[in-house]
Order: structure tokens, then C-alpha cells, then sequence
């Protein structure tokens, strides 16, 4: 099998090269997988590439709007993400099915159709995306060390730019072994919030019944600490569905070998495909759901008043803020804090693998560069470290309590990038697995799929929009003025009409490409 470190022949000029052939082609078709294999071996062959994915849905930055959500309205908005995660397994198993039957990952494919103008708006606005979620990793890794080791927060942020060292050696391992070693560090987090939930003796019937949505899951009415059920249920959402994702499943569900002349190995490959990422994902909603339980559970109501990463460290460590005597003992000796800075840093680190490979895809699909993954880490990572340590040195002066407020303003503010790019993967990817000319007949999306597809795009879309004028009075203050508020709206309709206007040029493209792409196959 080869390796991430592998050169392929290709123009190249510096460290830079031109590349325009198989999606990640050090390791596309790298691993093969006997077919006389019986289910289970040959499930765990196809097992990897789900827990790569499944690592963007339990990043830091869902860690506070699940435990915030949990403690100020208990288990209502279980619901909230139990949906997120359904509809998650859904566009995955399509950007999945993309890569593994059109042999193009989703960049590649919407490049295909579209011009080089449009490729690289994109490109930049999906680059965005992806370093908005490097924010949340920045500030999770270098708070992480700071709980852990004590190393002055300024000094972390600096420090979580060498985790390209860890990226480095990884590359001389095999991806076989990169997808067992994330597993792994699923497994730290998992095992750490079912230990400290278990030993806080949760209400498992009311999280069971907190699955259920009702009238009250998406209410606008109630207010507590600042936060509605509706405004809790759209950070759950926003901080769960992320655009990253769906490149990376297309292009890493290549990983196997496939036979395509034969659309039986085709097919296993789809349905093996799809059994590791609805198992990994299922795991990414424990993870979830566990910290929203914690919220509940954990803490005392209303207790935590500071609900970034420092202040439920704190709030591990405090006995005061426990609400129960068996979390009260342990605490004395600073495990649940120790254990919570563990799976903190685990996450980080695993989302350093994932977040590389798909920067990586998404310059090679819409651009046709490519630049070694240390060197694209490397650029990345040091331009996510700017905004915080911007936000450190703003803050120094200020109260503990300030400081961690603006960071964990930041990790949120960040969002907005997200809400931005989301419907130009998720709309693009839903019109070409429904296509009978892309897919087959027989892999093209089936009614009930494309049913439920439509209906959870165009749900995350309108709430996407619709929650846009509250990230943008994030940027101003927790408490806005009604002047910042009104203009919070004005550039909130702003950045939504530019999204509608560039995604109906998308749409407009895409089609136009469909009927190119036509043409020439009928000419053929």
C-alpha cells in the first residue's frame, strides 16, 4: 500500500504542483479488500474513512452548545441532535456515493461543471470554512495544554502549530494506520464522557424522552441565560452539519480498491462504504448527546456561568458546582477536570488529520494545485492562530471571566464561515446523486432518499439564513445596543443575498455543465 509521502509525477514548480487527476492520488484504490470475505472482516476492511468524517461532528466547537444547551433546558433538545445526526448520515451517505461511483470527489465533480471564476470563488470560500473550524481547534488544543500542563495560553496557541510534526510522521505510517489511530482517539473522548456521566446517575428516561421533539424544542419564547431553545437548537445544528465533511467522505471513500467494470464490487463498496460511516456517526451522536447529558446532569442548574472550556474545567474541578456527592468525591482529586482536558486535546489532534486532507481535496478539485500536507498545514494553522492570538493579547488585561467570554465568542463568531459555504456542497452534491446521467440507474439517489435529502438541505439552508442576524451581532457584543442590532440586520441581509446570489450562479452553472458533460458523452 502506499503512502501519504509518496510523490506522483506531476508538473511541478517549488513545492507547488499541478494536480488534476484521482481525488487524494497517493492513496486512492490503495487498499484492497478481498470479495470472499465474510461480512464482519470485510466490514472492518472498509472501517476508517467513517471515523475521519465522524471527527468533524464532535470537534471542539460543538462541545460548548451541547453542554449549554443541557444545562439551561435539560434534555430538550436531545431531539435537536438526534436530527442533526440523521440528517448528517444521510449527506454523507451521498458524498460517499459520489466518490466511489463517479470516481471524482465533490470539488473535482462541481468543478467539472462549472468555469475557472466560479472554481476559485469557491475554492476561497470553502478555504474559509475550513479555517473557521481551525479556530475552534487552535483555541481547544492550546486551552488543553494550558489545563494540562500549565503552559501560558499565548505560548499554547503558538505551540499547536507544530502538531505538523505529528502530521509529518503520520504520513510515513500508511492511511490504514492514520484511520486506526483516530478511531482510537474517538474511542479517549467516548470512554471519557460515558465515565463522567455514568457516575452522575443521569434521568436516562427523560434523555430517552428528550429524543422525541415537541412545541417547545424550537420555541422563541423562553429565555434562559440569554439563550432560547431556537437559538441553542440553530448552535447544536450549525456547530454538527459542516461543509468540510462532505468533501472529505467523497474523496476518502476512494481509498478502496474498486473494480468499475464490475457494478456488484461497486456496489459492496457503496454499501460497506455506507455501514462504517453510520456506525462511526452513531458513535459522534453518543458523544454528543453525552455532553449535552452532562449539561443536565453534571452541573447544578444554572451553575456555570462561564461555558468555555476554562470554566467547565473549573466547574469539574469546583464541589460546589456538582450535583451529585459521587461526582463531589471525585472531584476532590481533579479527575473529571483531568479526563475533560484529555478528550479536549484528543479532539484537536484529531481533527489536525482530518482537516488537512480536506483542505487538501478541496485545492486539488477546484484549483488543480497541490502543495505537500505539511506545508498546506503549516499556512493554514498559522493563519487560524492570528485571530486568537489577537483575541489573547486584546484580552490580557481583562478578568478571567472576559478572557475565556472572548475566546469562546471567537470559536462561535467563527461559525458564520460555516452557514456561509454549507449549501454550495450541500446543494451541488444532492443534484448529482440524484442524477440518473452521474450515478446509474441503479446508484442514483432512490425516492425516499432524494425526498428526505431535499428536505434536509433546504431546512439547513433557511436556517442557516435565518440565524445569520444573530452571528452577526456576535461580532459586536453579547449585549448589542438596539443600533448594533439594527445594523447586525442590515449586514446580515447583506451576506444573505450574496449567498442566494452566488448559489443561484452555482445552480446556474452546474446545469449548464450537466448539459456540456451530456453532449459530449453523446458524442462519444
Amino acid at each position: 500500500m502506499r503512502t501519504l509521502s509518496e510523490n506522483v509525477s506531476q508538473k511541478k514548480k517549488g513545492i507547488v504542483e499541478y494536480a488534476n487527476g484521482p481525488s487524494l492520488e497517493e492513496i486512492n484504490g490503495g487498499i484492497s479488500v478481498p470479495k470472499n470475505w465474510g461480512f464482519w472482516k470485510t466490514l472492518f476492511a472498509y472501517s476508517g474513512p467513517g471515523a475521519l468524517v465522524a471527527v468533524g461532528y464532535m470537534d471542539p466547537g460543538n462541545w460548548a452548545t451541547s453542554i449549554t444547551g443541557g444545562q439551561n433546558f435539560g434534555y430538550l433538545l436531545m431531539s435537536v441532535i438526534l436530527i442533526s445526526s440523521l440528517i448528517a448520515m444521510l449527506l454523507q451517505y451521498m458524498a460517499a456515493k459520489l466518490g466511489i461511483v463517479s470516481q471524482m470527489d465533490l470539488a473535482q465533480a462541481i468543478r467539472a461543471r462549472t468555469t475557472r471564476t466560479l472554481g476559485v470563488v469557491l475554492w476561497i470560500m470553502t478555504e474559509l470554512a475550513i479555517m473557521a473550524t481551525d479556530i475552534a481547534e487552535v483555541i481547544g488544543g492550546a486551552i488543553a495544554l494550558y489545563l494540562l500542563f500549565h503552559i501560558p495560553l499565548i505560548i499554547a496557541v503558538f505551540l499547536t502549530v507544530f502538531d505538523v510534526l505529528i502530521l509529518l510522521l503520520l504520513t510515513k505510517v500508511g492511511f490504514r494506520k492514520i484511520e486506526a489511530i483516530v478511531v482510537c482517539l474517538i474511542l479517549v473522548i467516548l470512554l471519557v464522557f460515558v465515565y463522567e456521566v455514568v457516575l452522575s446517575r443521569p434521568d436516562w428516561l427523560g434523555s430517552i424522552k428528550g429524543l422525541v421533539p415537541t412545541g417547545k424544542t424550537f420555541s422563541n419564547s423562553e429565555q434562559v441565560a440569554g439563550m432560547t431553545p431556537l437559538s441553542g437548537a440553530l448552535g447544536i445544528i450549525g456547530a454538527t452539519v459542516m461543509p468540510h465533511n462532505l468533501y472529505l467522505h467523497s474523496a476518502i471513500s476512494q481509498t478502496r480498491a474498486i473494480d468499475h467494470n464490475d457494478e456488484e464490487d461497486v456496489a459492496r463498496t457503496v454499501r460497506f462504504t455506507t455501514w462504517d460511516s453510520n456506525i462511526q456517526l452513531t458513535f459522534a451522536f453518543f458523544v454528543n448527546a453525552l455532553l449535552l447529558i452532562m449539561g443536565v446532569a453534571v452541573f447544578k442548574t444554572g451553575a456555570v456561568q462561564d461555558s468555555s472550556f476554562f470554566g467547565l474545567f473549573d466547574a469539574l474541578n469546583s464541589t460546589k458546582m456538582l450535583s451529585n456527592p459521587i461526582l463531589v468525591g471525585v472531584a476532590k482529586y481533579g479527575v473529571l477536570s483531568t479526563l475533560f482536558a484529555i478528550a479536549l486535546l484528543a479532539s484537536g489532534q484529531n481533527s489536525t488529520i482530518t482537516g488537512t486532507l480536506t483542505g487538501q481535496v478541496v485545492m486539488e478539485g477546484y484549483v488543480h494545485l497541490k502543495v505537500p500536507l505539511w506545508a498546506r498545514r503549516l499556512i493554514t494553522r498559522l493563519i487560524s492562530v492570528v485571530p486568537v492570538i489577537i483575541c489573547v493579547l486584546l484580552t490580557a488585561g481583562e478578568s478571567d471571566i472576559q478572557q475565556h467570554a472572548a475566546i469562546n465568542d471567537l470559536i462561535e463568531n467563527s461559525q458564520i464561515f460555516l452557514a456561509f459555504a454549507l449549501p454550495f456542497s450541500m446543494l451541488p452534491l444532492l443534484m448529482m446523486t440524484d442524477s440518473e446521467e452521474e450515478m446509474g440507474k441503479r446508484f442514483k439517489n432512490t425516492l425516499w432518499v432524494k425526498i428526505l435529502g431535499w428536505i434536509s438541505v433546504l431546512l439547513l439552508i433557511f436556517l442557516n439564513l435565518y440565524n445569520m442576524q444573530d452571528a452577526v451581532v456576535g461580532f459586536f457584543s453579547d449585549n448589542p445596543t438596539a443600533a448594533q442590532t439594527a445594523m447586525a440586520g442590515h449586514i446580515a441581509l447583506v451576506i444573505n443575498i450574496l449567498i442566494v446570489a452566488l448559489l443561484v450562479w452555482t445552480l446556474v452553472e452546474l446545469h449548464l455543465g450537466d448539459k456540456r458533460l451530456k453532449a459530449s458523452k453523446l458524442d462519444k
